[in-house]
């Protein structure tokens, strides 16, 4: 127990030292501080350029709210309750398999170190998308989960910073997924890292842009604004009742697999969800509503 909690708070003095070495630009290119503020300047002044909803406010009703969870989500989030977790529940994993005398890379299928750079990524990317893509499928389709996610769909504009708002347990339920798989190809590059988190960050907030593009030929593999619009639709055919367009950066696994819906320009359509009318608007609010007493 006593090395849990050693890991437990190891986590948090390390990851708030590698903080602070992210605001003073003492890390390298992979600066995902400056590269968060960087990303959506960029993507926020595309929506002021090329506007999809010409009436809708550049500070429209909920963007303080998405700029405050997109800088506790990204960062404070990681600090409070991620990075420590993530650490300590590793170590437990890799105890459990010990009792059994296994060890973790036991399971390792391939090392994608020892393959091409370009061919390396792209394998990590893939398989990484993929997980993720059916661990959204899920928060809509179980119950409980989906009143988590209720957070990410409360938005009710669509603009850069509505990527960021969603409640914490969902990075959990991401991350929880991924472990298997990324231990299974094992020995990646941080570079991978960095490179698919900044590939995602930018994707993801061009998806809730106010701007309407759909890449041309590439929105079959590509997600993109027009695609996503259609995932945040309040009203949905019964047959997609439970969501469509899961795809975080490709809309590739959406075509494939039958959950693609695009019926026709989306720019106007009403989103949310049934009853967010009363879905709490304030940030203590929303963080609890899946503990409250009539979600119980």
């Amino acid at each position: 127990m006593r090395k849990y909690l050693d890991t437990f708070l190891q986590s948090y003095s390390d990851y708030w030292s590698y903080f602070k070495r992210e605001i003073f630009f003492e890390n390298n290119w992979d600066n995902y501080f400056w590269g968060l503020i960087i990303v959506s300047l960029v993507v926020w002044g595309l929506e002021i350029a090329f506007p999809w909803r010409k009436n809708q406010k550049i500070f429209r009703e909920d963007f303080w709210m998405d700029l405050f969870y997109m800088f506790f989500n990204f960062f404070f989030l990681n600090l409070i309750v991620f990075i420590a977790l993530t650490n300590t529940a590793a170590l437990f994993f890799d105890d459990v398999l010990g009792v059994v005398g296994l060890a973790l890379s036991d399971f390792q299928l391939f090392d994608v170190d020892t393959l091409p750079f370009g061919v390396g990524l792209l394998i990590f990317f893939i398989i990484s998308d993929f997980v993720q893509w059916n661990t959204h499928r899920i928060l809509h389709r179980v119950p409980f989960l989906w009143n988590f996610h209720k957070v990410h769909h409360s938005t009710k504009e669509m603009a850069f910073a509505a990527q960021m708002r969603y409640h914490w347990v969902e990075p959990i339920m991401y991350k929880s997924f991924l472990y298997i798989p990324i231990a299974i190809i094992g020995g990646f590059d941080l570079a991978y890292v960095a490179i698919i988190h900044f590939t995602a960050l930018t994707v993801g907030h061009l998806n809730h842009a106010n701007i309407g593009w759909d890449y041309g030929p590439l929105k079959y593999i590509l997600n993109n604004p027009k695609m996503h619009i259609w995932h945040h639709a309040k009203e949905l055919p019964e047959r997609v009742k439970y969501g469509v367009n899961f795809g975080l950066t490709l809309s590739v696994w959406d075509y494939l697999f039958g959950t693609s819906h695009v019926p026709h320009d989306g720019r106007d359509i009403e989103l949310g969800f049934d009853g967010d009318e009363t879905f709490p608007t304030d940030f203590v609010g929303q963080i609890t509503y899946p503990l409250s007493e009539k979600e119980k």
